[in-house]
């Protein structure tokens, strides 16, 4: 099959299957005589490999990491399970980190008066100290 029908059959752009061959997480494709790229279901299992790893939020390093392991049958599950792991972490940090944006943004949400007037503690929190004294004439 051609790019189009990989990027189809597997859920990845054809942009991301050049960018994955490219970087060399994913090997290159099998060329046709006229140099198309052409993908089996060999390759398309490993685009979706990617594609479902990708959509768990590993880092591209730690995709092909997983990829390693999933290549090596005399690998550890313990292995796989500490990459499994590490990834959970990162992903509740990930959390603590947006709730914490969220708790920020609701109180300045709570602050402005959303009316007329000018004044916006969301855009002065934004701008930080620097952009009060630019506005009042102290910084240019």
């Amino acid at each position: 099959m051609n790019i189009g029908e990989a990027a189809r059959a597997s859920g990845v752009s054809a942009k991301m299957i050049r960018y994955y061959e490219e970087t060399g997480l994913i090997p290159p494709a099998g060329r046709t005589g006229s140099g198309y790229r052409t993908y089996g279901p060999k390759e398309v299992q490993i685009l979706r490999f990617v594609r479902r790893a990708r959509d768990l939020g590993f880092p591209m390093e730690k995709v092909a990491d997983l990829l390693a392991l999933w290549r090596d049958r005399e690998r550890a599950s313990a292995d796989v399970k500490h990459l499994a792991e590490a990834q959970v972490q990162a992903l509740e940090a990930r959390i603590r980190e947006m709730q914490e944006m969220k708790a920020a943004l609701e109180h300045l949400v709570h602050c402005c008066a959303g009316d007329q007037r000018p004044d916006c503690p969301i855009l002065d929190d934004l701008g930080g100290p620097q952009a009060f004294a630019a506005r009042a004439g102290g910084v240019r």
